[in-house]
Parts: C-alpha cells; structure tokens; sequence
C-alpha cells in the first residue's frame, strides 16, 4: 500500500512538471518532467516554430541535442544557451510535447537603416566608423547599448561630455527596423581650473606652462588644447616629471592627477598632487668599459653631465645617446651602455658611471612595412640606416624613423622591433599613415620690400608614390613676375643621389634701387649626395640669360654700359656640414655652407663666383635661444668685369636697417645702387618667449649686425666705394599665425654712410589658403 502511495505520489509530481513545462517553457520545468517520467524516450522530432529568415534546420544546427538522442535536461539547457548566443533571436522556448521537443523562437530584427541625427560637430563617416551595427545586420539590445556608449565615448574624445544619445528603433513590415541615434552633442566641456597640491619650488602657473593641456581662455579658440582629454592628461603628468627631472628633482613623482566634472558637466577641474622631493646636482661622472681595447678616457668628451652642475635627465639620456653613436662609428655594433646611479642623499648628490658592456649579438633578421598603400616600399627602406642581416642598432633605429618622418609623405609613422625566428634575430615592424602630399596652394602676402605679393603653386611631393617632388610655381608683385617649374629624384637610378632640374622665367623692376629692369630666362641641373651623415655635397650646372632694359635716361654711366643681354653658363658645388637639432627651428648645434660657381663654359660671362654661410645656435637657458651668424661672399671676374646682374647686394632682410640695395658702392650723382664684389655680414641674436601663451607662436628677438659691401670694377669718380663697416641693432617679434608667418622688426642703424639707405621698420606677411 506504501508503494502504490509513493507512485501515486511521483506521477502527481511528474504531470504537475510537465503542466508547469508547457505553460511557461522552462527547461527546469522540463528537466522535473523528465527526470520523474524516465530519461530512456527518444527524440523523435525536433519542432521549430516562429521562423521567419531562419531555416529550421539552420536552428536545428545550432543546439546540442540531435533527433535520436534520448531527452536531457542538461543538454536541452546548453542548446537554450547556445541558441540566445548566437545573437539572432530575441526569444528562446523549448517544451516537449511526447516524443517531441518543440522549439519556439522570436527572431531579432535586420536593421534596414541606420542614421544619425543631431551631429553637427563630427560626420556621419566618422559615427558610421566607430559603431559596429550595419545596415543588415541583425538588432539586440545589447549592441545598440555598446554603440551608444562608442559615440559617447567618440564625442568626449572631442571635448564633448555633456553629449547625449538616445536610440530610436522604427518597425518596419518583414522584421525589419530602422535605427536612429538621436545625440544631443552639448557645449564642449572645458577645463576651469588646473590647480596643483605640494608645489614649492615652482608656481601653479610655471607648472602650467609645461602641460600640454591648457586652462580655458577666449584667445584658445584656434585650439582644443583647453577641452579635457584623459590621454592628454596621462601625458602630462610625464611632461610634469621630464620637467622636474630636468631641474634637478630626482625623486620627483606625481601622487595623482584627477579631473572633477562641473554638476552642469560644463567644465573640469584639475587637481594634480606633486611631491617634489630635494634638489641635486651632479657628483662623480666615470666611465667604465668592459670593451677590449676600448679606454673610457677617450670617450670623456662625449659626456654632457658636468659635476656640480643640477641634476638633468635628459643630459643622462644625451650622454647615453651620444656614446652609442660614437661606439657604433668605432665598429662595437653590440653594446649595453647603462648609468649606474649612486645617490648621496645627504650631500644631496647624484654621481654616475656609464657602465659600457657587450650587448647580446642581435642581427635585423627583417624589415616588415605596412600601411603604406601609395608610397613604394623601396621609398622607405632606403631612409633605414639599418639593413637586413645588419648588427641591431638602436641609435640607427630611432635615426631611421626620424628620416622616415622626415620626408613628410606619413602623418604618423611607428617604428618598433620585436623577437625574430631565433634568439640572435630580431624583426623590425614599420607602420605608416600616409598623408596627402598634393599641393594647390594660392599665396597672398605684403612685405616692405616687394609690397603686395600673390602666388600661385601646384606640388605633388610624393609623384606616383616614388617620392619625386614636382613643383610649378607663378608669382607675381609689384616689382616682380616669375614662372617656376622644378622637378626633384631623391635617389637617381636607385643610388643615394638626389637629382633635378629647375626651370625659370623671372622679371624684376629694379627702377627704385638702380633704375633698369632685368629679366632672366634659362634652367638649372643639380645633384646632391651625402658623404657622411652629416655632411652633404651638390654640384650644378646653370644656363641663364639675362637681359637689362628700360634704362632710366637719368641712370648711372655704369648701368648704362651694362644694357643688353648676355648669357652665362657656369658650373658649381656646395658643401654643407649641419649638426642642428632641428632645420626649422633650432636650438642647438651648428651650419655650415660653402659655395661656388665657375662660369665661362661658353656663353658671354665669365667668373669665380664664392660664399660661405655659418650658424651656432645654443641655449643659454632652457628659454633663451643665442644664435652667432656669419655671411660672406666675393666674386671676381675672368678678363673682364663683373656684371650688374652677378654682383652682391646687401640690405633689406640680409642687413636690417637698411634698404634692399641701401648698402655699398653708389653712383653720387644718380644714387642707383650698383652691388659690389665683396661683402660679409656677421649677426649676434637671442630668442626669448615673450611671455605669452606658447601655442601662440610668437616669439621676440633682440639682434645686432655689422657688415660692408664693397668693390665694383668701375674708376668713375662719382661712385661711392668706401668699404667702411657698418652696424645696426634692434628687436623683432615673429608670429606664426594661422594665416601665416608674420615678422616685425623695428632695427636702428647706427654706424651709417651718408650715401647709405637706412629703414626702421620692416614687416612681411604671406600666407597659402
């Protein structure tokens, strides 16, 4: 009786699980239902309904129970499981009914159409890029939810984290729906105040100086440097500590840099927590070599980290840098150089040895380039200084990806290296961007010595991705027209040699300074090679005619007897040895240049034409830049004169505080200018910040210049040929606008000639739009 109890009982319980099953299709439901009722009855078919797009047998392959398989409740589950992971239904209910197992499903939608509405500040092209739903692609909540989070996460990259997006599903008939992100983009969020906690030895605002985010102010409205950026915030706390380090902060850190949200999420605050730490200077410098036949002495003049000087990081990195190179040039492919730092806490001292080892052999096993869709291989790979099968070099790596950069053809360009096939082998990894290297450049301009200037300028400096620069030109003032057409091989027939030509057609009003006009028609080969890494040579050839005209009747004798037309065909080579840090910009190093021209080979003219120009620019404080120049020429004619067309004039932008043509030789009786064989001009100036924001890009000069132009083959009494020195000194502001450079100098003369023409003021603007 007990037994017939139980049994009773367990067929109640199963029925009452397979009622609960069939309502609400739970797979616990079922597995109840199963387990009461016996798991030994086969799957006889496997029902789907509610398919639309989906084939049955398609949602049969997805689950992990087949028909033939005996009922499982665990296997069943998976198959739920496996179903909802798949992404392609919104809903998922199994129940059996006998011998079947009935699979009712609910598919996700297609997305018709996808469009944003509200963005003014970034494109449709630039969401589309950054979400991951399609036009076709199936909906879930799940993926609109994480592209709305993209967008906003896009939108605060921009400075925008006020921006909002809400997502809109339109039905359409055949499961379809059109998705639509309404995004309210707000103002774009700002940074209020960057305040710093812990600061001694310098200022909120010094410290303010050296970020790379700004403080919100009305004059940053050409920059996004003032919205907040984490990236940016994460580099400048390293800009903080190369700062600190850089003035003898060893133990410099920062604690913590935390941006707050306005309540209106309008602005920032910044608060970045320093701890300073003591000021050192440099103790003991040594260097001890583990090299065969390799004295530490001989290479004491590399080091830049003097003792008693503050301590600076950037000299040890320098150092380090500079010893790498030499040993290199010395045939030690493979070194380890690494400062051993002892710090004297007490004497506030940090003395160092540069400790040089036998680095591991290490050789290029190869050299892998990509991204670069336009530009041939070949353009890149000879920029390396390194090539396949070449001992490591680290120093010659980042030199390579500076040359690299250097051509101008890639907006990013990441060098990298990584283990090779075996130990002593290493891969070197090139990842470029490329960038448009087309020009249609319109100019405008107005300077003092050629009033209003316009230019006109096609470029392509990367011709047919073989890195060949093509250039034609035509500009026009009020004192000059020219026509230029210019074409560059950086590495003629695949050697080292760069090679081009240059043709020109120019014509010139020179009525104000010596009362004729020139015009000048001809063209100009040139090649260039390097000898070392530094020191580079060209050689040309020029074939050139020049015309005078349109003599003033009231011109000087001289000016008259050179009217007509000659040509000349001359020969020539520079060399240039140039140890700057940087071309445009320089702060420290050295250039030099040395020029000359032969002419005689053929054509009417016939001379020895030669110029040397050297640069020293060194810092005299991390601020001011000093820079010494010295410019000199002479030319002098082969059995015959010197023509006015070859001659040397000095004044205007080569000698402040005078006119262009305001120094040297002149007619008395007819004041025209009439150029000389000789001339120098030496120049002393300091650049110094003038205390304005740094992304303003002015910057203030203080100068002084002293120089003579001299020597004309001509016996007239009424020509002034003196060759005294002259002298002058002043300021000048430079700007880098936005609309171009723009330069005011305000120069006294103060030792002068009476027949000399002096200017205070000169200023130049130009622009390309």
């Amino acid at each position: 009786m007990r037994i017939g109890r139980i049994r009773l009982a367990a067929g109640l319980l199963a029925a009452l699980a397979v009622i609960v099953g069939a309502v609400i299709g739970l797979p616990v439901a079922t597995a109840i239902a199963q387990s009461s009722a016996g798991s030994t009855t086969v799957i006889e078919e496997i029902r789907v309904s509610g398919s639309q797009r989906i084939e049955p047998e398609t949602v049969r392959s997805y689950m992990n129970v087949k028909v033939g398989d005996r009922f499982n409740a665990a296997r069943v589950d998976r198959s739920l499981k496996a179903l909802f992971a798949t992404g392609l239904f919104a809903d998922v209910r199994m129940r059996r009914q006998g011998k079947v197992l009935v699979v009712s499903i609910v598919e996700n939608p297609i997305i018709n159409r996808l469009a944003f509405e509200g963005n003014n500040r970034i494109d449709d092209p630039a969401l589309e890029a950054e979400v991951q739903l399609r036009p076709r692609v199936v909906y879930t909540r799940a993926r609109v939810q994480s592209d709305v989070q993209r967008i906003i996460d896009l939108y605060r990259r921009s400075g925008r984290f006020a921006a909002t997006v809400e997502p809109k599903v339109i039905q359409l008939e055949q499961n379809r729906v059109d998705l639509v992100f309404e995004i309210s983009e707000g103002q774009v969020t700002e940074i209020a105040k960057i305040r710093f906690v812990g600061n001694r030895a310098y200022s909120d605002g010094q410290l303010r100086s050296a970020l790379a985010t700004k403080e919100s102010r009305w004059y940053r409205f050409l920059t996004s440097n003032d919205t907040y950026d984490p990236d940016r915030l994460t580099l400048d706390r390293e800009l903080l500590r190369k700062y600190y380090l850089s003035r003898g902060y060893a133990d410099f850190r920062v604690n913590s840099a935390v941006a707050e949200l306005t309540a209106d999420r309008s602005a920032f605050f910044i608060t970045i927590t320093v701890e300073e730490g003591e000021l050192y200077t440099f103790g003991d410098i040594d260097i001890d070599t583990g090299l065969r036949d390799l004295d530490g002495e001989q290479l004491k003049n590399l080091v830049v980290t003097p003792t008693g000087e503050l301590y600076d990081a950037e000299l040890v990195e320098d150092t380090v840098q500079n010893l790498t190179f030499e040993l290199g040039r010395l045939g030690y492919a493979f070194v380890d150089i690494r400062p051993r730092v002892d710090r004297d806490k007490e004497e506030r001292t940090i003395s160092l040895t540069y400790e040089i080892k036998e680095g591991p052999r290490v050789y290029v096993e190869r050299i892998d380039i990509e991204g670069n869709v336009r530009t041939l291989d070949k353009v890149i790979r000879r920029e390396f200084r390194l090539a396949e099968g070449d001992a490591f070099n680290t120093a010659k790596l980042r030199r390579s990806r500076s040359r690299i950069r250097g051509l101008g053809f890639f907006d990013k360009v990441a060098v990298s290296n990584q283990p090779g096939s075996s130990q002593d082998r290493t891969v070197i990894n090139v990842e470029v961007q490329e960038q448009s290297t087309g020009e249609l450049s319109f100019g405008a301009g107005v300077s003092t010595s050629e009033n209003v200037i316009g230019e006109v300028s096609i470029r392509e400096r990367n011709l047919l991705g073989r890195g060949q620069d093509l250039r034609l030109s035509f500009s026009i003032s009020t004192r000059r027209q020219e026509l230029d057409l210019a074409f560059t091989e950086p590495y003629f027939l695949d050697k080292p040699v760069s090679a081009g030509f240059d043709i020109f057609n120019r014509e010139t009003d020179f009525q104000d300074r010596s009362s004729f006009d020139e015009a000048s028609v001809g063209f100009r080969l040139r090649a260039g090679y390097r000898i070392t890494e530094r020191l580079r040579q060209q050689v040309h050839y020029e074939l050139r005619q020049d015309k005078i005209s349109d003599v003033s009747s009231s011109a000087s004798n001289v000016i008259k007897q050179q009217e007509g037309t000659d040509i000349t065909s001359a020969v020539g080579y520079g060399l240039t040895y140039d140890r700057r840090d940087d071309a445009s910009e320089p702060t420290k190093g050295y250039i030099f240049r040395v020029n000359q021209s032969f002419a005689g080979f053929g054509g009417d003219v016939r001379y020895v034409r030669s110029s040397i120009r050297f640069a020293h620019y060194f810092p005299v404080t991390s601020d001011l830049i000093a820079a010494i120049k010295w410019n000199e020429g002479y030319i002098f004619g082969l059995d015959q004169d010197v023509s006015i067309s070859d001659r040397f004039f000095l004044g205007g932008e080569s000698f402040k505080g005078f006119e262009s043509g305001g120094v040297g030789p002149r007619d008395v009786s007819t004041d025209d200018s009439l150029g000389g064989n000789l001339f120098y001009v030496g120049t002393a100036e300091l650049r110094f910040p003038l205390g304005l924001p740094s992304e303003f890009g002015i910057v203030g000069r203080v100068y002084a210049q002293a120089g003579s132009l001299a020597d004309v083959d001509d016996n007239d009494p009424n020509i002034f040929d003196k060759g005294s020195v002259r002298a002058s000194a002043g300021f000048g502001i430079s700007w880098g606008s936005p609309f171009g450079p723009i330069r005011l100098d305000f120069t006294e003369a103060f030792i002068t000639e009476d027949v000399d023409k002096t200017e205070f003021f000169r200023f130049s603007f130009g622009t390309r739009f």
